[in-house]
């Protein structure tokens, strides 16, 4: 049975993404969905958006083999709650599969669970979360962690693809692949992915160069020269880098760049692909050329970060 730990001011997709992924996950494996909404007090529990869900006392959790902590506003108070940190130690004890969605990574690292672990939140709760708990092995850039029966996932969203890769560990592939289908997600991201989009970290991401952008993510194998961009553009080249620059925030060969990065650091992660396909698809050319460009952004070469990926 899935458990999903809410609290006063939770946010109301880290609980309702997970969900929906094993609902649609238990209907795909012809299995009835066991799953319960617990609280430190039952009835009506209210989310940052004013929403409420009903919860059922912590009482209800001796059948729970998996229990999803929600993240939001109230967490730091959650944390504090020596009920609901007794709760979650006393389920980890018994060797249940534990995990966090955003913040909720809070309220498992007062309850001592993440102490010598790798793990993960919201990139906007990084500096304090770094400060308040130094004994975590924090990886700030990824989507999820895993390390033992403790999972962590980045901000909202990230709880989605955590959930995924809990029905992939259960159900298998084809169930997983199934489930993204019905939720009608581009693509499965794996746990080491960066919780940032090249595109969505502009300036303006959907300003004039937007539609520009995007066709240079699907054409990185291009040169992607400044004259070339600057002649899709319909612009001269000088002209086309001081535009690009002042709408951007960036020069448009930095652009590039980031766009190979992402784009090969999630094929190195995600696929067996040799490093050399990788970098001469992704428009690097020369792998000793994208190994420096991911020491400098990432600050491990490609083959560090898929052995990390696979471990992970």
């Amino acid at each position: 049975m899935i458990g999903i730990l809410i609290f006063p001011d939770f946010q109301l997709l880290d609980a309702a993404g997970p969900i929906s992924v094993f609902e649609i996950a238990a209907r795909a494996s012809g299995k009835p969905l066991a799953l319960r909404v617990l609280a430190a007090k039952a009835g009506l529990v209210r989310s940052s958006s004013g929403v409420e869900m009903m919860a059922r006392d912590l009482k209800s959790a001796n059948a729970i083999t998996t229990l999803v902590i929600a993240g939001g506003a109230g967490v730091a108070e959650a944390a504090r709650c020596e009920v609901t940190r007794a709760f979650v130690q006393r389920l980890a004890k018994r060797g249940v599969r534990v995990a966090s969605v955003c913040s909720g990574a809070f309220v498992l690292a007062e309850a001592g669970l993440l102490d010598g672990r790798r793990a993960t939140t919201h990139w906007g709760r990084t500096r304090e979360f770094v400060a308040r708990y130094p004994r975590v092995k924090f990886e700030p850039d990824q989507i999820f962690t895993r390390d033992g029966h403790v999972w962590t996932s980045a901000g909202i969203s990230a709880g989605i693809d955590l959930a995924l890769a809990m029905v992939t560990e259960d159900d298998g592939e084809e169930i997983a692949q199934a489930t993204a289908r019905q939720l009608v997600l581009y693509h499965r991201r794996s746990g080491g992915q960066s919780q940032f989009s090249s595109l969505l970290e502009l300036k303006a991401p959907n300003g004039r160069f937007g539609a520009l952008l995007s066709w240079a993510r699907e054409n990185l194998d291009a040169p992607l020269t400044v004259e070339e961009l600057a002649d899709r553009a319909g612009m001269s080249a000088r002209h086309f880098a001081r535009a690009f620059a002042a709408e951007t925030g960036t020069t448009p060969s930095k652009a590039v760049e980031r766009l190979r990065l992402e784009v090969a650091r999630e094929r190195v992660q995600s696929s067996r692909e040799a490093i050399e396909l990788v970098a001469e698809t992704t428009g690097f050319r020369d792998p000793e050329r994208m190994r420096r460009a991911f020491i400098r952004a990432f600050g491990q070469p490609p083959q560090a970060l898929r052995r990390a990926a696979r471990t992970g």
